[in-house]
């Protein structure tokens, strides 16, 4: 390590945070990492204070307790609800980047540095409530687009189309060995929150008198997902007027998950048109498929399928770690970025 390096790290917990609708993870200079679920709980009154013994809970906790809680998820399609305007939301965004950041066990006497990753296509208004959000947690602060920090850790910069499908966005951009531009970049809502919309409907078709939740609709699509052709068949029991009863959900999953696929590939279709032709095949053959939405299974397969009709080929790749690719590259950036680079928050 040379003497820049150390003078620059001294004191210093760098991190890499991805602050995502349904879930959250940081990766930090010290080895550490963490995911939580994106929910944050106060409690109703005073029996519950009482009973839950905590004024504010995260996480799997949270839904778990959430009949005693006024339950928040303070992020939706990627960015805090309504811009951070309201007080209650702005709160529980302030409390889970704490919350982060406190399992990443940063120490007293240094000084904390982070780069959280937004939507590609975060509006001013987005990026400065996340900032705001940050500011009681953090020294220094920067944002980056989600892709873009996926793309970095794999140090795949050059002729790469990254899709980073979460739950409240899709994002998809184009590296070209820069920083990318807006015209780089495309965000969609055909995500993992639409996908549980949509997979919420297909149990009502089959089964009109089921009773769920979107928690329980969530839980059976993180566990089946699937747009094989040759899937596992999938079975699972709902209560229908109180009783457990089997419900066959192997087509409606199918469905629902494979409705992503034409938005994405729309996208890809206008970032590979509006490139260099030179270029355009190496781009087509380098998508890289990341975040929580890339482990359906088989959806590597049914996107390259469609780029074949649309564009006349494709390949398409996944991140080793979908849950982490985002903050290990947000970390990678903050290791790397120039001081200069940084938003000091005072």
């Amino acid at each position: 390590m040379t003497d820049t390096t150390t003078k620059k790290d001294h004191g210093v917990l760098y991190l890499g945070i991805d602050l995502g609708t349904s879930r959250t993870s940081v990766a930090a200079s010290n080895g550490l990492r963490a995911t939580v679920l994106s929910y944050v709980g106060y409690p109703k009154d005073v029996v519950a204070r009482k009973l839950l013994q905590k004024d504010v809970l995260f996480g799997e906790e949270a839904l778990e307790k959430r009949l005693a809680l006024r339950l928040h998820r303070p992020l939706a399609h990627g960015v805090i609800q309504g811009d951070g305007k309201d007080a209650e939301t702005l709160k529980a965004a302030q409390d889970l980047i704490a919350e982060i950041i406190r399992r990443a066990k940063p120490r007293a006497d240094e000084l904390v540095y982070a780069v959280i990753g937004a939507p590609a296509q975060a509006s001013i208004q987005n990026k400065q409530a996340i900032l705001e959000a940050a500011r009681k947690s953090v020294d220094s602060v920067m944002l980056c687009s989600e892709p873009f920090s996926v793309a970095y850790g794999q140090d795949m910069l050059d002729d790469v189309l990254v899709v980073d499908i979460g739950a409240g966005t899709t994002d998809l951009c184009r590296m070209h060995g820069t920083m990318p531009e807006d015209s780089d970049q495309i965000t969609n809502t055909f995500a993992g929150d639409y996908v549980d919309n949509q997979l919420a409907k297909e149990i009502k078709k089959v089964a009109p008198d089921a009773q769920f939740t979107k928690e329980m609709v969530k839980a059976l699509k993180e566990k089946h997902s699937s747009v094989m052709e040759r899937m596992e068949p999938v079975i699972v029991e709902l209560p229908v007027k109180g009783k457990p009863t089997p419900i066959d959900l192997t087509e409606g999953m199918r469905a629902a998950c494979k409705r992503i696929v034409p938005p994405i590939v729309e996208g890809l279709t206008q970032l590979i048109s509006t490139f260099d032709p030179e270029f355009q095949q190496r781009l087509k053959n380098r998508v890289l498929l990341a975040g929580g939405g890339s482990q359906i299974k088989g959806l590597d397969v049914a996107i390259e399928a469609a780029m074949k009709e649309r564009l006349g080929g494709g390949k398409v790749m996944r991140v080793e770690e979908p849950v982490y690719g985002g903050a290990n590259g947000a970390l990678k950036i903050a290791h790397d970025m120039p001081s200069e680079f940084w938003e000091k928050l005072k």
